[in-house]
This record gives structure tokens, sequence and C-alpha cells, in this order.
């Protein structure tokens, strides 16, 4: 069954006139956002906030960005129950989720609470390594022709999107969360076995740089970061430890370049 992503609704558009405005009625997509549930060896991990669409990529995404895997082959099975709205995943023998990492709730706005890496999992968080450089032109031309490609955006609205970008292999993604679009890439990743591509890639985002972004690619293990938004303070801090080369407020032939500009090739 086709995920439906948008339900229609009857509403009253304004409109200006030569005498005022009027209400005039109208049909309007509406994004629609789940609650999905997580559950890991019959256990209920997390409920996301998330966009009806990639269910088990964002699932297995969200577990390897929590350091719970390391590939996919650490996954046993694993299914969607559209009832229940549900990914039900069982994990490979020795394989466990740590008591500490309790069931909670993750809002389609970032509101994690969890800023910083998990001490717990600090061994699973590399410093970003690579001696590839990187063409600030490329870069520039590739962030506009990424904020064209946003086809849920263009239609109904209510999306952040994000591009992984290797020159052999790339993935566009869209949801109601900007975590939740970097979980559903790395799910992505983990099924097409293309994990290891990472360490050339480029991550294109749309939206604010929050530490939980970056938590999220210094555990891919990407070397460059492009934003078309800001990124937090915290978040710049974790890219100079790191290594990850973080570039904000990139629109048209300008930006910012914040940390690791060795990396950028003029």
């Amino acid at each position: 069954m086709k995920d439906i992503i948008y339900e229609e609704y009857e509403v009253l558009e304004i409109n200006k006139k030569d005498d005022g405005y009027k209400l005039d009625p109208a049909t309007k997509k509406v994004i629609i956002e789940i609650s999905l549930k997580i559950i890991v060896n019959e256990a209920e991990l997390v409920s996301l906030l998330c966009l009806n669409q990639h269910q088990e990529e964002l699932a297995l995404g969200f577990l390897y960005s929590e350091g719970v895997i390391s590939c996919f082959a650490d996954v046993k099975k694993i299914s969607y129950n559209e009832r229940m709205q549900a990914v039900i995943i069982t994990l490979k023998e020795g394989i466990l989720v740590n008591r500490q990492e309790s069931l909670r709730s993750i809002t389609s706005g970032c509101g994690k609470c969890f800023t910083y890496i998990n001490p717990l999992k600090q061994d699973q968080y590399a410093i970003v390594e690579t001696d590839k450089l990187y063409s600030l032109e490329i870069i520039l031309n590739m962030m506009k022709d990424f904020m064209k490609e946003s086809e849920i955006f263009r239609d109904v609205g209510g999306v952040h999107s994000v591009l992984f970008y290797t020159p052999e292999y790339q993935v566009l993604n869209e949801d109601i969360g900007r975590h939740n679009c970097f979980d559903k890439i790395t799910g992505i990743l983990l099924k097409d076995r293309q994990i290891d591509v990472t360490a050339k890639s480029i991550v294109f985002v749309s939206g604010r740089i929050s530490s939980e972004i970056m938590t999220k690619i210094v555990r891919l293990g990407t070397p460059v970061l492009v934003s078309r938004s800001t990124p937090t303070s915290a978040a710049v801090r974790l890219a100079k430890q790191y290594h990850v080369t973080l570039l904000g407020y990139v629109r048209g032939d300008r930006g910012f370049v914040y940390t690791c500009p060795e990396r950028i090739a003029f």
C-alpha cells in the first residue's frame, strides 16, 4: 500500500480586493504527521513524530545514529506494521539496547533534549579524517540545485530537505523533522550497503544545524555539511572537535565557513 503523505482540507483563502479583504473557499494540502513506534527486541524504545514515509529506514538510521547498530547485518529481522504504525526490529544475538536508553518521544521539531554525544557511546563517534578537497564552486552550485529539488515542499510544504551526495551515489530525503531526514538517509545507506561511502560525502540541508544534527553527521563520518540556515554554537563546537567542515547561510554565491576551511578548494 502506498504511503499517504498529505490530506486535503477545505479552507478559506485570504485574498485582497479593491474594497478590502475577502475569504474565498479553497482546497489546501496538509502534510500528515504520524507517531512512529520503534519496537526493538519486543520492547518499545522510542516514538518518533515523522512523515508517513520510509518508516523502516528511519528506524534503522535512528538505531545507527544512537550507536545501537553498526551495520545492516546487526539486524536479524525488520518489518513495518501499518495498523500499529510501528517498526518491529529483532537485533542479532549479542546486540542489546542499553537500559539507560529508555522510552521517549522525539518531536518533529528536533526537541530531543540530548545536545551532546552520549558518553556511553563515545567510542562510536570518531574524528572525521580525509585528505579530499571540495570545490567551493561545486558546493555553491549544488546548494542552488538542491533547493529546487524538494518535491514535497513544492507540492505540499511543511517539510525539511536533506541531500546526501557523492559523485557516484546520492540520496534526497524530506520529512517534517530535520533529524528524521538524516536518520532516513542513514537507513537507506545501511539497506543499500553504502554506509562506507560517507567518508567522501557532502551533506546539504535546508534548515538549521543543531548539536543533535551534528552528532548524526559525526556518527556518519561525513566530512562536509552545508546548510542554507544557521548552526548553533553547540553544533560549531562539535564540528571543531570532530573536524567536520561546516558551512552555513549558503545562499546564491554567498555563505560562511565556520570550521575546517582547509578542505575547501578555490
